[in-house]
């Protein structure tokens, strides 16, 4: 009966240290995303050169390309899927100069980098 409720203990311990682990990882990289877009966001605004928000949307996907390999690990596909096509049509609309359409995309982006951040918090509202 001890060894059992050691080791139910333990599992215990570690599923809420890996809970933690990934929540952090996940809240910084959705953090980190979303100030990029919103860093974009201003460029855009500013009207700044067609180069240089190409150049940022580039750098913002190949940042997401780095984080979402190990978010994969633990969230939906689907999930990630969407903040990625977000990423292809805010740098499909850049290319064809329809800035108009820019920003809705990323605010649709941020919203889903909320949107995940807030799926993967333990709580009672994500358990039932």
């Amino acid at each position: 009966m001890k060894k059992e409720l050691v080791i139910s203990i333990m599992i215990i311990i570690l599923i809420i240290i890996g809970n933690i682990i990934t929540q952090n990882y996940t809240n910084n990289t959705t953090i980190k995303i979303s100030n990029l877009l919103d860093n974009l966001k201003i460029e855009v605004l500013a009207k700044d050169e067609k180069d240089n928000l190409l150049y940022r949307i580039s750098t913002i996907e190949d940042q997401w390309d780095k984080f979402e390999e190990k978010l994969a690990y633990y969230i939906e596909h689907d999930e990630l899927e969407k903040v990625e096509s977000q990423i292809s049509s805010i740098k499909g609309f850049i290319e064809v100069n329809n800035y108009e359409e820019v920003i809705p995309e990323i605010e649709r982006g941020i919203f889903i980098l909320g949107h995940i951040q807030d799926k993967s918090k333990l709580n009672i509202k994500n358990i039932f």
